[in-house]
């Protein structure tokens, strides 16, 4: 909602802000004082001295990492919210295989050194990551007899011989998939994944993702100073009573007894119950550890897929850490983040190997979300209402959204360019270089 309110207001609209909550982000705000955060689980007394001081915490809801060439930094380049937020590069991404976690191989030296695959094997899949380094969909030269409309990705996997382990790890600690379903489909959407994760981790070195200093809290506030400097107007603390609807059409808010009028409307569920579907559940565990994570040479943050076939599930669990470094916790603390989609009426069994690779945890706070839908796509009520955050640790499918409600309100694609070039006639010319 603050990534769109800041496009809306750069796109011209005139933009009302509000916000029930005191705070920026709504679900995925970053909670600081460490005291908030036990009083928001209900956890009795006061964080432990240990804990050191309660304002150097910054602890994420919803645990995500930017993908350095992902569609969020691109949105943040070409607003320049990038001058309010400073980010660090994720140290690692770790791949769980026969109950021990390996590193992705970042490099090629890495890849011929990992444990992960047999000699022959990484051969194998050299010359698959080549071949999808050149793949370009707008030329059939590169395609080697492959139909990126029609080929299944079973069958690429199959014209490289790959095997099961590194199908696995190719399908969701690269091409970032929750299940297996990909397999079946045309392959242009599984190489485009796995190309945008090799080209993210070609611009740092050591992993594909990046975090922004003091949290994630962050991205809104940036967004909402962007929106703010375009006319936007922002309320904190301000109840919503009641969406006015005339004639099936939303014509205003009320709050505090007044009526906010406007001509289209964007919100999460939480405000229009009637009009989503609950479509799943996620379970996520924060974590404080006084410890990096075991057989991950001591990195201050990573990321850890546990792909769903090594634990006999259909989705993948997630782990995020981070630490004092990201100035998110007390020094010499850490925060990891279990997450996955519930599948059970027993969620926290489910998430239990991901918990088993962070012991000894210091505290752990659990929450278990409904995912929610929407059932009006704001045609007729020009009501825009985003998805529930998911289990994936990366806002590409959160992108997919914004873009989607874009273009529901718009009634075009959202075009980073164009954003651009309405950005110079406010801004005037690009200063020269």
């Amino acid at each position: 909602e603050c990534i769109l309110s800041g496009i809306m207001s750069v796109n011209g609209k005139k933009v009302l802000h509000m916000d029930r909550n005191s705070y920026y982000g709504g679900e995925s705000a970053s909670i600081t004082p460490l005291e908030d955060l036990y009083k928001r689980f209900n956890l009795p007394g006061t964080p432990p001295e240990s804990m050191g001081r309660g304002r150097d915490w910054n602890v994420d809801l919803i645990p995500k990492f930017l993908m350095a060439n992902g569609q969020l930094v691109k949105m943040l380049l070409y607003t320049e919210v990038t001058r309010y937020l400073d980010f660090k590069v994720i140290e690692g991404s770790f791949v769980y295989k026969g109950g021990k976690i390996y590193k992705v191989p970042s490099t090629e030296a890495e890849a011929l050194a990992s444990s992960l695959m047999g000699l022959f094997e990484k051969r194998r899949f050299r010359k698959f990551l080549v071949y999808v380094a050149n793949f370009d969909e707008n030329d059939p030269r590169t395609f080697e007899g492959v139909d990126p409309k029609k080929t299944t990705m079973r069958d690429v996997y199959k014209k490289f011989d790959l095997g099961q382990d590194v199908i696995d790890f190719t399908g969701h600690a690269l091409a970032l998939y929750r299940t297996d379903d990909y397999l079946d489909q045309p392959c242009q959407e599984t190489i485009n994944r796995i190309k945008l994760y090799s080209e993210s981790l070609a611009r740092y070195g050591k992993s594909p993702y990046l975090y922004p200093l003091y949290g994630l809290g962050e991205l809104p506030q940036g967004f909402a100073r962007l929106s703010a400097i375009y006319g936007g107007t922002y309320m904190l603390n301000k109840p919503i009573e009641e969406i006015v609807i005339e004639n099936g059409k939303v014509v205003g808010v009320k709050s505090e007894g007044e009526v906010a009028r406007c001509k289209q409307l964007i919100c999460d569920p939480s405000y229009v119950s009637d009009r989503v579907t609950k479509v799943g559940q996620v379970i996520r565990v924060i974590c404080i550890l006084s410890h990096p994570i075991k057989n991950t040479n001591d990195a201050n943050s990573c990321q850890i897929i546990i792909p769903q076939n090594q634990v006999n599930r259909k989705s993948d669990i997630y782990v995020c850490m981070i630490s004092s470094a990201h100035n998110v916790a007390a020094q010499g603390k850490y925060i990891a983040i279990a997450s996955t989609t519930v599948e059970t009426t027993d969620p926290e069994k489910e998430i239990k190997p991901a918990l088993d690779l962070l012991e000894p945890i210091e505290q752990k706070f659990v929450s278990i979300s409904d995912l929610f839908a929407p059932t009006d796509l704001g045609t007729e009520s020009q009501i825009f209402i985003s998805r529930t955050y998911d289990a994936t640790t990366h806002f590409e499918t959160t992108c997919d959204d914004i873009k989607d409600i874009y273009k529901r309100m718009m009634g075009s694609e959202f075009d980073f360019e164009e954003m651009k070039r309405k950005k110079n006639d406010i801004y005037g010319e690009e200063e020269q270089q």
